[in-house]
């Protein structure tokens, strides 16, 4: 196989499977993510002799036309993260994409990723759910996104940094409202827990300090929300002075109201 991601232990390092060592003995060059961090999961299963070649979200775009060009000469590539499954969140998609388009052989081993565990773990509903990644950093941005999905009856799935996590879980009190949640912390790790309470109960835990790898799970939403919600944000419109009319519009456009339904609220208020 001449292009193969594969996924690394997020935690423990018994979380590997037998068909990813294979391929990582196998392959002629490994570009890891962090050559260093790598480095300790090969020497713990004695692969010490590949070529590795750091491949990160810093130079990810100058290194895909190099390890292209090897694969192109039928060399075994194996792209791996410091944990979890590369392509998602991690460096690895853009090379793929390329590849894929050229029709090289490739493919993606299955394995570890943090996203499956915390969503069982969170206790609130699987199926179906939506995984987002880390909210974007630009506050704007954040709240575009948060606004996108309040009305989604999936459960929602994100990544969070720890150093940023009281911040975006405000962020999404003020657009979800206080949702049942799940902070998965430190998954298949020594100090692996899972907190579930609403927003505002896990924002007073983070807001404390919080440590290691996050994922946040958050309750999608049931028909009482989208009720609060679509009238909250018609409140906050009217307030703003637009009319009867666009608010009407604009509420019908992104929920599932009926536009007489609305303008009675409206009207009501």
């Amino acid at each position: 196989m001449p292009l193969a991601l594969v996924p690394t232990p997020i935690g423990n390092l018994e979380d590997i499977t037998l068909r990813a060592l294979r391929v990582l003995r196998e392959a002629d060059i490994i570009a890891c993510e962090d050559t260093r961090t790598s480095g300790i999961l090969l020497r713990h299963y004695d692969i010490t002799d590949k070529k590795l070649i750091s491949f990160h979200v810093h130079n990810e775009n100058e290194r895909v036309n190099y390890l292209l060009s090897d694969l192109r000469e039928g060399k075994r590539i194996a792209v791996i993260s410091d944990a979890g499954t590369p392509g998602i969140s991690d460096p690895g998609w853009i090379l793929l994409k390329r590849a894929l388009d050229e029709e090289l052989d490739c493919d993606v081993l299955p394995g570890p990723s943090a996203v499956i565990p915390a969503v069982l773990l969170s206790g609130l509903n699987p199926q179906p759910f939506m995984f987002i990644g880390f909210p974007p950093e630009k506050h704007n941005e954040r709240m575009r996104l948060f606004d996108s999905l309040k009305g989604l009856t999936c459960s929602l799935c994100f990544y969070v940094s720890p150093h940023k996590a009281d911040k975006h879980i405000a962020d999404m009190i003020d657009s979800f409202g206080n949702r049942k949640a799940a902070l998965i912390r430190e998954i298949s790790k020594v100090f692996q827990e899972s907190i579930r309470d609403s927003l505002s109960g896990i924002l007073a835990r983070v807001t404390e300090g919080v440590k290691g790898e996050l994922v946040l799970v958050v309750e999608g939403c049931n028909e009482e929300m989208q009720n609060d919600s679509w009238k909250t944000e018609a409140k906050r419109m009217l307030d703003e002075g637009l009319s009867v009319k666009d608010i009407v519009s604009a509420i019908k456009e992104k929920y599932n109201v009926s536009g007489n339904e609305i303008k009675r609220y409206v009207l009501s208020v």
